[in-house]
């Protein structure tokens, strides 16, 4: 069997991995199968344990590597699964030193649109979470470093790049915040076309920061935020920093301060002790905020945390629950895109050349192949459920 090119890379979890596998890929060496994992709950322990016995089977000869949260928070039992060659831990996983590549070793990597880790860990400790156990404590990557690694993907062609971080709003390089770090970056590159951030904490979007959001041309009116529920009461159990009200009015004020923004958000359904009343209360939020890009989780417990000792919600239930709320997302996404027909878009082009986003994030299929990595307009000539078409403006 000959070697790939590149490794092979199977991320699971969240954005942050992601952005770390693009580095990875950079780094491993060719021909190695790679696992970058995740922990967060035990259904995620369960989903990496099977990927791994999938991807030995399915590359017997390849070095298998296996790293991320899954591993750092149970290294004993996967240290002993006999289709693991060799494990990297969680806190040397972007060091060259750890797949044998030379410190100058890292590439910038495709041609449209990158995600880059900024920011690790956390220090909430929110009651469903085992992400400080797999990641530890909340720290920052200095702004300059940041700066000069997204300049270097600009001048090699990126023409959007995705913040990305376990806990982005708590973005803190000594005492430079994340707005700090987004004002900096526009300024010293200005060949960055589009600059998007994953998942925010509502709690931790300071004035600076929104701002940034309602008024900065270049940061895409796309917001993504960490609301996990719409009851209080499961909020309090959850141990997040914010309350429904606050998270409505925030959505509230970005919307009148930029008509076009997108609301996303990160639910949570069937979390322990929650009833009929609440679910009602966080499947009503998504119409209150007019949340298009939901990211639903059912419910799962995750041994050594809070939540895993409470009473249990019904995994049936969670499930039906998940589907109800994703139901609710997807209506309204489906409204906003036939709004769009008629409009012009600036759509970044991404592989394989008839499919691009808008800048609120909105699918676009092309009618006819255009060149990858080119921002360019398009008429909005129809819409589907979750996606739009439409014909580039000669």
């Amino acid at each position: 069997m000959s070697a790939s090119p590149q490794p092979e890379i199977v991320t699971l979890g969240c954005r942050l991995n992601i952005a770390e596998s693009d580095t990875i890929r950079q780094l491993a060496g060719a021909g190695t199968a790679i696992v970058n994992s995740c922990g967060v709950t035990q259904q995620a322990l369960k989903d990496t344990r099977a990927t791994i016995r999938r991807l030995r089977r399915r590359r017997p000869d390849a070095e298998l590597i296996v790293t991320g949260c899954a591993v750092a928070m149970e290294p004993d039992a996967f240290g002993a699964m006999p289709e693991i060659d060799r494990i990297v831990g969680n806190s040397v996983k972007l060091l060259p030193a750890s797949w044998g590549a030379r410190p100058n070793a890292v590439r910038p990597g495709g041609v449209t649109r990158a995600f880059v880790g900024v920011q690790n860990g956390c220090d909430h400790h929110c009651t469903f979470c085992a992400i400080p156990q797999g990641r530890g404590a909340n720290r920052a990557d200095p702004i300059a470093d940041v700066i000069a690694r997204i300049a270097a993907l600009v001048a090699a062609g990126q023409r959007e790049v995705i913040l990305s971080g376990v806990d982005l709003a708590s973005y803190d390089d000594h005492g430079a915040g994340l707005a700090v770090l987004v004002e900096r970056l526009l300024v010293q590159v200005p060949g960055l076309e589009r600059l998007r951030l994953s998942s925010l904490d509502p709690h931790a979007i300071d004035e600076a920061l929104f701002a940034l959001l309602t008024q900065e041309a270049r940061v895409m009116p796309h917001v993504h935020l960490s609301l996990q529920a719409g009851d209080d009461l499961v909020l309090k159990r959850m141990r997040r920093r914010h309350r429904r009200a606050e998270a409505l009015r925030l959505i509230e004020r970005l919307k009148a301060a930029r008509a076009e923004i997108a609301i996303g958000a990160d639910l949570i359904a069937g979390f322990p002790t929650e009833d009929d009343a609440m679910f009602a209360n966080t499947l009503a939020m998504i119409a209150e905020g007019e949340i298009t890009h939901a990211h639903v989780f059912p419910y799962s417990p995750r041994r050594g945390t809070p939540a895993a000792r409470m009473p249990q919600v019904d995994p049936a239930v969670a499930r039906d629950r998940a589907a109800r709320l994703r139901a609710e997302s997807a209506a309204l996404l489906s409204r906003r895109l036939r709004s769009q027909i008629g409009s012009v878009q600036q759509v970044l082009v991404e592989r394989p050349g008839t499919r691009g986003h808008t800048p609120d994030f909105a699918e676009v299929r092309l009618a006819s192949s255009y060149p990858v990595g080119q921002v360019t307009g398009v008429t909005i000539t129809a819409a589907a459920a979750d996606h739009l078409t439409g014909t580039i403006i000669a």
